[in-house]
Parts: C-alpha cells; sequence; structure tokens
C-alpha cells in the first residue's frame, strides 16, 4: 500500500474550517438544533478524495477521543447503499442493536442517540446525495462528520467543502516514485514530470502508470509518457488512457478476468468469486488478482479480500458490455453464485459439533472449499457478510436466476443462523425473508410466500410491531391456503391469535387458537392440540373466564399425559391449580399442585419442582398455614439453592 503523498494545502484547510463560525452564526441567524461540523471532500473520481478524507481523520483523531466510524454510501459499481444499511453499519460500530425490521426515521433516531455526549469522526465516503448524509448527521456539535462526494451537498447546512484537483507536480512525482523507486525518477527526473503531467496529477491514473512501469523493469519513464500521450483522440481523460494501456498489456485471459470483475457483488473479490467468474482454478485467480493489485487494478483489504475501485468500475463496465456476449455474461453470473452457495453450506457445517456429522456433511466437498476450523468460517462468514448480501439482493433483482437466488438466500439465512444465532443475526434475515418473498410473489410460490411471511411477522412481534406482525400473519394465512399446506395455515392461525393476545383482545385470541385446534384435531396432531389447548387456557385466565380456561388446561393436561411428556402435564397441573385459587378454590388448588410437583419429580425436573414448591408454599400462606408454607420453601431452597430465578412459573404458551 502506498504512503499518503500531498495535499498538504488542502489538509490545512480542513484542520482550519472544524474551528471556524459557521455560516448561520456570522449572519446573525440562530440555528434551528446544534449539529456536527460536516465538511467535505468533494472531487472526481480517481481524484484521491478517499485517501485525502483518510489521512485527515488519522491527523485529527486524537481530538475525538470516542473513536472513527466509516461507512460507503455508494458502491464501487455505482449502486446506491440504502439509508437503512448504512444506519445499521453505524450502530453496530458503535455496539447497538438493531431491532430488525425498523424504519429509516427510527434508526436514524437511535444513531444520534447513541452518539450524543460523544466526541467522534463519522467518515460517509462516496456519498451519492445529500438525503443519504441528512440522515446520518448526530446532533451533537462535539462530533465531526467527514463527506467524500464528487458534487455539492446542496440543502445540508454549513457544509465546508474543499474541492480536488490534480496533485501538484512534485507530489505527483513523489507518488510515481513509491511505485518504481526513485532511480527510474532520478535518471530522468524531466521524463517523470512528463509522465505525471500526462496523468493530470490524478492520483487513479498515476497509479496505474506506476503499476505498469513496476512490472515492466526494463521500460523507460519517457516511453511510457509519450505512449500516453500518443493515444487515439477517442480515449477522453488521463484515467481512461492509463487503464487502456495497462488493460491492453495483460495477456488475454487476465483481460477476460478483468472483464468480469464488476460482476463481483459490494466490488469485494477474493480467490474463489474470481475463480468461479473466469472459470479457473483457485490458485489461478488469487495470482491473477495479485498481479492486478501490483498494476492498481484492485487494492488490498483485509483477510484475503481485493476490492474494486469505484473509478474503474464504470471503465470495466464498459468493456464486458462491450466484449462479452449476454449468454456468456449471465453463465460466469450464475458460477459465482453456485460457488457462493457451496462455500455458505461448508460455513454452515463447520457450526456442527457433532465430528460424525461434520465428516458426513463435508464428505465429497472440495478441498478448496472446505474451512480449517470453525472459527475461520465465522471469519469469513463476518467479513464476506456486505458481499453475500449484495449478492442475494443483486440475484434476486436479477430475475432469471431465481433457483439460484432461493438457495442463496437459504444458505446465507442457516449459515448466519447456525454461526450468530437467530436472535443476533435477526436484522440480517429480516431482510432476506424480504429477499424470499419477493422471488415468492413473482413466482407465485405460495408456500415459500407463506413461509417469508412467517418468519417476517416473527421477526416483527418480537420487536413489538404487533399490528405490523398480525397483517403479515393473515397475508400467510391466504397463502398457506394457497398453497393447501396444513402446516403453514395452522401456524398462521395460531400467530393470528398470539397476536390478538399480545393486543389484549381476549375474545379475538380465543376464536383463532380455537380455529387452530379444530385443524389440529381434524389431523390428529397431540402435540399441537395440547399446546394449543394451553394456549386457549392462558386466554380464558387473563379474561377472567375461569370456567372455560379449567376446562382447557385439563384438556392440556390430558393431552400432554397421552404423549408421556411429563414436564408439559406438570406445567398444565400448575396452570391448572393458579386457575382454580383464581377462582376461589384453594383446596382444589393444593391438591392440583401436589398433583404437579410428584410429576416433576418423576420427570426429574428440579427447577420446575422448585417454582411449584414455592406454588404450594404461597397457595399454603393464603390457605392459614404459614408452618407448612416455611417447609416447602424450604424444599424449593435445597433444590435449587438462593436462586429466586429458578422459581419462575412460566404457562404454556410462554
Amino acid at each position: 500500500m502506498t504512503d499518503f503523498v500531498g495535499r498538504r494545502r488542502e489538509l490545512k484547510e480542513l484542520r482550519e474550517d472544524i474551528a471556524r463560525t459557521g455560516l448561520d452564526t456570522l449572519s446573525g441567524r440562530k440555528a434551528k438544533a446544534p449539529r456536527a461540523r460536516v465538511l467535505l471532500v468533494a472531487g472526481r473520481p480517481g481524484s484521491g478524495r478517499t485517501a485525502l478524507a483518510e489521512a485527515f481523520v488519522r491527523e485529527v483523531a486524537g481530538q475525538y477521543p470516542d473513536g472513527l466510524f466509516t461507512v460507503r454510501l455508494t458502491s464501487p459499481g455505482g449502486e446506491v447503499v440504502a439509508t437503512e444499511r448504512a444506519v445499521r453499519t453505524l450502530l453496530e460500530g458503535l455496539g447497538r442493536p438493531t431491532p430488525p425490521g425498523a424504519g429509516e426515521d427510527d434508526l436514524s433516531a437511535a444513531l444520534r442517540e447513541a452518539l450524543a455526549g460523544r466526541r467522534a469522526i463519522l467518515l460517509l465516503d462516496d456519498a451519492a446525495d445529500p438525503q443519504q448524509v441528512d440522515a446520518l448527521l448526530p446532533d451533537t456539535p462535539e462530533c465531526l462528520v467527514v463527506v467524500t462526494a464528487e458534487g455539492p451537498l446542496t440543502g445540508i447546512p454549513d457544509v465546508r467543502p474543499c474541492t480536488l484537483g490534480g496533485l501538484d507536480t512534485p507530489s505527483a512525482v513523489e507518488m510515481l516514485a513509491q511505485h518504481i523507486g526513485d532511480t527510474r525518477v532520478t535518471v530522468d527526473p524531466r521524463a517523470a514530470e512528463t509522465l505525471a503531467e500526462e496523468c493530470g496529477g490524478q492520483p487513479a491514473a498515476l497509479a496505474l502508470a506506476g503499476g505498469w512501469l513496476a512490472a515492466h523493469p526494463k521500460a523507460a519513464v519517457a516511453d511510457l509518457a509519450k505512449q500516453l500521450h500518443d493515444m487515439p483522440p477517442g480515449t477522453s481523460g488521463p484515467l481512461a488512457r492509463s487503464f487502456r494501456l495497462v488493460y491492453e498489456s495483460l495477456p488475454q485471459p487476465a483481460q477476460r478476468t478483468l472483464r468480469l470483475l464488476p460482476l463481483a457483488p459490494a466490488g469485494m473479490l477474493d480467490s474463489h468469486t474470481a475463480s468461479a467468474l473466469a472459470g479457473c482454478s483457485v490458485a489461478a485467480a488469487q495470482s491473477t488478482l495479485e498481479d492486478f493489485a501490483g498494476l492498481g487494478l484492485v487494492r488490498h483489504a483485509p483477510d484475503g479480500l481485493f476490492l474494486l475501485p469505484g473509478c474503474l468500475a464504470p471503465l470495466l463496465q464498459s468493456l464486458l458490455e462491450a466484449k462479452e456476449r449476454p449468454a456468456e455474461v449471465q453463465l460466469a453470473r450464475a458460477r459465482m453464485l453456485e460457488r457462493t452457495v457451496r462455500l455458505l453450506t461448508s460455513c454452515r457445517s463447520m457450526a456442527e459439533e457433532d465430528e460424525d456429522l461434520l465428516r458426513e456433511r463435508l464428505d465429497g466437498m472440495p478441498r478448496a472449499l472446505r474451512f480449517p476450523d470453525r472459527r475461520a468460517a465465522a471469519v469469513w462468514l463476518d467479513t464476506r457478510l456486505p458481499a453475500l448480501s449484495a449478492a442475494a439482493t443483486l440475484a434476486v433483482a436479477d430475475g432469471d436466476l431465481d433457483t439460484l437466488a432461493r438457495r442463496l438466500v437459504s444458505a446465507l439465512v442457516r449459515a448466519l443462523a447456525e454461526h450468530r444465532g437467530t436472535e443476533a443475526a435477526a436484522p440480517e434475515l429480516y431482510g432476506l425473508h424480504r429477499l424470499v418473498l419477493g422471488v415468492a410473489e413473482r413466482r407465485q410460490l405460495h408456500r415459500e410466500q407463506a413461509a417469508a411471511l412467517l418468519n417476517l411477522a416473527d421477526l416483527d412481534a418480537e420487536t413489538g410491531r404487533t399490528q405490523e406482525a398480525l397483517e403479515r400473519y393473515r397475508a400467510a394465512l391466504d397463502a398457506g391456503k394457497a398453497a393447501k399446506d396444513p402446516y403453514a395455515t395452522g401456524r398462521a392461525m395460531e400467530s393470528v391469535g398470539g397476536a390478538y393476545q399480545e393486543l389484549a383482545d381476549w375474545q379475538r385470541a380465543s376464536d383463532w387458537f380455537g380455529r387452530a385446534l379444530s385443524q389440529a384435531l381434524a389431523r390428529g396432531e397431540r402435540a399441537d392440540e395440547a399446546r394449543l389447548y394451553g394456549r386457549l387456557g392462558n386466554v380464558h385466565t387473563y379474561a377472567g373466564r375461569y370456567g372455560e380456561a379449567l376446562r382447557s388446561w385439563r384438556a392440556a393436561a390430558a393431552g400432554y399425559r397421552k404423549l408421556a411428556d411429563l414436564p408439559g402435564q406438570a406445567k398444565a397441573l400448575s396452570e391448572m391449580a393458579r386457575v382454580q385459587e383464581y377462582a376461589g378454590r384453594p383446596e382444589e388448588s393444593l391438591h392440583t399442585c401436589r398433583e404437579a410437583i410428584e410429576l416433576a419429580r418423576r420427570a426429574e425436573d428440579l427447577r420446575l419442582q422448585a417454582a411449584l414448591q414455592v406454588r404450594l408454599a404461597d397457595t399454603l400462606d393464603r390457605l392459614g398455614d404459614p408452618a407448612a408454607a416455611r417447609l416447602h420453601r424450604s424444599a424449593a431452597d435445597r433444590l435449587l439453592g438462593d436462586d429466586p430465578a429458578a422459581c419462575e412459573i412460566r404457562s404454556t404458551s410462554d
């Protein structure tokens, strides 16, 4: 990686702009609200605007002890990054949870709350429009926001712009020397200056020229300057001329690999991605990427990754469209998605703790696709997640690769759930389920549509968006009926009941649980019957309908008895005892609770035994027998010590 050179004047201006008085203050107007100071580094792609911004934040980092948080707002391919994704990236960097499915406004508010009282820097790279930036601005004046963009940020108040041109000649020559060494520059300093002028002082063009000279140690600097000068008139701009010269110097296989790189999602590359795109071996792809990095065509990144410079993406895209047939492009994309699916399958397998099952899953998988251990697989998943998410989004949007897209999303969902757990992965899973829903609706795959709607509704319900969850559960019920899938319809009806229960609409909740129960009874699904009787009993209890609640809990207990589920039967009897006590029948409650304790003892469930002992003690206290109550509390203490959380009874519905 080359060191940053030049731009001393621009760096000085940016430092001075931090402390400069705001325009609102100068004009005598009071700002609506205190906000962070915004500095803009503006320049065309390839002008070194990101390098300047990074060098600047390194210089001033000591003044902002709460850290630097970076997010890219445009992918190298030119796609605008969704504001929701950008905010989530910043919140994750701040160590804050990001509720799945939360709206842009809620996430922006959470970001501003997380930055309140902090002295931090936000580096927003390659902003496409002012709206993106506005959603990320902290309300804390102690924070600093540095934005890179091609043009002005109209609408953002009091932005301090720093517009970049080319490097001055000494700095441009110094940059060349970093690539080719001081000797070749010293031998012919005038030629080096001429080459810098031919590159327009543009850092990206200089990097390509320096990379080409480094790869051709016998070539004279003056000859390269002449070649650039003699380029046909149709090749406009220093960057395009330098790129064309480097591209034409490559062998044919490398040229084709380079042309296919814009297909890499999010501009992130590794040996597997390049191998699948070009149809070559992984080792050959790795060697080609290393050569590209030396030529300035890609950039090294941590964990074996390479990044495609955004300034080269339009040039490569033009070559791709001109030189490759659409069928070949589609085949290359399909190979890349298939390779990604297989890597995700291998990644998920590494989370398996059973060694025999792990060997079985990896049996027959090529060694190049295997990970050495679980940690390596988890690191691969974390570092490639932006590219994996982008691949899934692009595959779904393509429309011609829906089968591969569905397999890719499914593999990514499973890998995330295995390595992170469903709760931690919920924000990512929410977006993936939405992708599945899009494909299912387009292809009229009703069963998959119902599954996606149920998954999304579950995440909505977990984050308190009960009304949104209810609407999706109803839509899932319609999709399940269209698919004639009894599991989906039963699950949807039960979930609709659960949503109404959360909304304290006991009548509708019991009605929907009753519908789900009728289907379970018709199909002879005993486990579902017992659970649904319990959920009905719970709702009736909340509604104060103790007679109906007792009948439901009694039926639940009978169902668990038929299933030989002792813990389930014990919990159902415990709930019966609670309802009997509410109904003013303490003696019956005492008898039922003792029966539940015996079942818990037979099931060897110490926590349940202790919880029931505490419940029995409470009942005895209310019956006026404190001595017996103390004995049962002592029994609970002996079972589980002094852990009060162990003595909590949860209903069957919970």
